[in-house]
């Protein structure tokens, strides 16, 4: 453990440190989709198409990616948790509005407003991890959270499901309004302030562009931050698309979601326990090296299977996807933290950075290569494996690129 709140963080039980993280990280995820089974209700009430509806995804996301390159560098200036709380306090709000939102341009605004918002804990407690963990300890922690945070897209379509089962589709979101005054609660009460006030930068516009300014001006965050992306965009792209993929594709029903999510997340989880376990004999970028080595293996499979009829029936067509899903459990965690390492002393500049890429690459993914994907389920599988191979494709350069600085180095 660092110096950063050592006592404090000492107080608290362990084991609901990376509990409280893995919660307040999977609201993201979690907003995306949970309102996918809501989709056929809110269609007919709002009367637009499945395609309009997709906009619910992309202006969240786009918002999110926004606003997130905002998020490090103010928990850097003013402290960890009161970023937190008072994006939370700012989601619920949103979510309230998106419940009673009478056209999808109304709803489209209550969902900006949310992505504007759900960075805050999202993007700010991964950062905490590293603040107060260092080495082994902030490797297991990262993978801890990651199993949590991993079961959010599979757990969000299976409660939307169920909730709009005991009422309309605005339930959705009086329960995301719930869930984040919930987290207020437990973010006051269970976590440490991880960044302690003679650690933050002045509060100014300067200083933030500045941080940000710092972490693009090294090459090393490009690859990485790229061959991150990428990877987990293969997945991205069977979950920003998982209503064309299920609905349209598959023509399964609004409860079935979990068919294709159970899988995929299910394999995720265990990668990144597996991650948590190796922690202790494997370092960081080996392991990140086998993992992007098993999502190659896992988009290639996933195109042998769609060229068969098993690739349209579950969980069959899932096979492929989930194989990168375990390759990104494996890899996620340990690249994040790598990242992390790169400028210390603009951890949440780095991870809003990281961040920002990342969701500017899936809403873009879900906007425009999941409808044209969506053609057919070779199409998905294709996309997947193009963006699998190239994100390899990045951590291989950076590979060699740091190989190559090492040889300079000793020269």
């Amino acid at each position: 453990m660092t110096g950063a709140a050592p006592v404090t963080a000492a107080s608290r039980t362990v084991v609901l440190i990376p509990l409280a993280l893995a919660l307040l990280s999977m609201i993201g995820p979690f907003s995306i989709d949970t309102p996918f089974p809501a989709f056929p209700q809110m269609g007919e009430a709002l009367d637009v198409s499945s395609g309009e509806l997709q906009l619910v995804v992309t202006a969240y996301m786009l918002a999110f990616a926004a606003m997130s390159v905002f998020h490090g560098p103010l928990s850097d200036a003013v402290g960890r948790r009161p970023v937190i709380v008072w994006s939370l306090l700012a989601y619920a709000v949103a979510s309230v509005a998106c419940a009673f939102a009478p056209t999808l341009e109304w709803l489209l605004v209550g969902r900006v407003v949310q992505g504007l918002a759900a960075g805050g804990s999202t993007i700010v407690s991964r950062t905490i991890i590293r603040d107060l963990f260092d080495g082994r300890e902030a490797q297991r922690m990262m993978s801890q959270v990651s199993v949590i945070f991993g079961l959010a897209p599979a757990v969000a379509p299976v409660l939307g499901g169920l909730l709009i089962q005991v009422g309309p589709w605005e339930t959705v979101f009086w329960f995301m309004a719930a869930l984040a005054l919930a987290l207020v609660v437990m973010t006051l009460t269970l976590l440490p302030e991880s960044h302690p006030p003679e650690r933050r930068v002045p509060l100014r516009v300067g200083e933030i562009v500045g941080g940000l300014a710092t972490v693009v001006r090294v090459p090393a965050f490009h690859r990485m931050a790229w061959a991150g992306t990428l990877v987990f965009g293969a997945q991205f792209l069977y979950i920003g698309g998982a209503s064309i993929f299920v609905v349209d594709l598959l023509g399964e029903g609004e409860l079935d979601f979990w068919k294709l999510f159970v899988p995929m997340i299910g394999a995720m989880v265990v990668g990144s326990l597996v991650s948590g376990r190796l922690g202790r004999l494997v370092t960081s970028s080996r392991l990140v090296s086998i993992g992007y080595a098993v999502s190659t293996a896992g988009a290639l499979l996933g195109v042998a299977v769609a060229l068969t009829p098993a690739g349209e029936v579950l969980p069959w067509g899932a096979l492929g996807i989930s194989l990168v899903a375990f390759g990104n459990g494996l890899a996620y965690p340990n690249i994040q933290l790598l990242m992390l390492d790169l400028v210390p002393t603009r951890r949440g500049a780095v991870m809003s950075a990281g961040s920002f890429v990342t969701l500017v690459f899936n809403a873009v993914s879900a906007a425009v290569l999941a409808p044209y994907a969506g053609r057919s389920v070779l199409g998905f599988a294709v996309a997947a494996a193009v963006c699998v191979l190239l994100g390899w494709g990045f951590w291989r350069w950076h590979q060699h690129a740091g190989r190559r600085e090492v040889a300079a180095a000793a020269l």
